[in-house]
């Protein structure tokens, strides 16, 4: 029986797909104070990796030593990134978690240039950022605002080695073996937290739920809009995560923002659309 393809514009697609990752990352919260953040993090990446495997079943024995070198320091950033800012939201709001990670893509796209326009939107997500700091910011954990921005250099890594080795293989079989990798970085964590002790199988179904919600449905959906959307287009779209991690955030958590952290967040949206605005093309 052929697989029936969902016959979605690419804007609606990548606007949904960031609604289900924000919202997976506001469900997985409500799973910390029972299994912690590391065995929340074990079970989304876990269950990611599974259904990838299930869907792509890549062949291990065809992979070259210079796709090896590659994927798996690919699969460790993504499994320490995932890992690291689920320990950032469980000490500060996500929607500021999401802001402060996504220095680390802002970087990326402005690195290098020498432009006045692009030093202009580095001070903007500065601004942002310092509308955020614990010495301005009594309510935020440090260590939370800490973990978030290591998660955003770890996302930054995850960017430049994704970038390396799309261009040497097949980006299925590449996010399916990097995701396995995340998994075995991260699972002990898991264990040692002693969270997956406590799993029953309604916890496990959430586990299920939120693999889907954060990894397999955004994945797919990313992947179908990003062949028939310009890159400058879908890096826009992408600059409106932080907004919607605030939004779902308030929905499902009721993690409401001070004005101040909200002005915050829109520094960094507006600093991340606007360098994509004027890159060079």
């Amino acid at each position: 029986m052929k697989n029936k393809e969902i016959n979605l514009p690419p804007v609606p697609a990548v606007l949904l797909a960031i609604i289900s990752v924000q919202c997976g990352a506001a469900i997985a919260k409500t799973l910390f104070p029972t299994i912690g953040a590391a065995g929340t993090a074990s079970m989304r990446i876990g269950f990611s990796a599974l259904i990838l495997l299930l869907a792509y079943r890549p062949n291990l024995k065809e992979i070259t030593s210079a796709q090896w070198k590659l994927v798996i320091p690919y699969g460790l950033a993504l499994g320490a990134m995932n890992l690291i800012f689920y320990l950032a939201i469980e000490r500060i709001p996500v929607g500021l978690g999401v802001t402060l990670e996504f220095i680390g893509p802002l970087v990326v796209a402005i690195f290098g240039s020498k432009r006045l326009v692009d030093y202009c939107w580095v001070l903007l997500a500065a601004i942002g950022i310092l509308l955020m700091a614990p010495w301005t910011n009594s309510r935020l954990d440090s260590l939370g605002v800490i973990f978030a921005l290591l998660a955003g250099a770890l996302w930054a890594a995850y960017i430049v080695l994704g970038g390396k080795i799309s261009k040497i293989m097949n980006g299925g079989q590449a996010v399916t073996i990097g995701m396995l990798f995340a998994a075995i970085l991260i699972l002990p964590f898991g264990f040692f937290e002693n969270g997956l002790a406590n799993l029953t199988p309604k916890f496990l179904g959430m586990g299920v739920a939120l693999a889907f919600l954060s990894s397999a449905v955004p994945f797919t959906l990313e992947m179908k809009a990003l062949g028939q959307l310009p890159p400058r287009t879908f890096s826009i779209l992408m600059s409106l995560e932080p907004a919607a991690a605030s939004v779902c955030a308030f929905i499902f958590l009721q993690e409401s923002l001070s004005f101040t952290e909200i002005l915050a967040v829109l520094c960094v949206v507006i600093a991340s659309a606007g360098s994509t605005l004027t890159a060079k093309k």
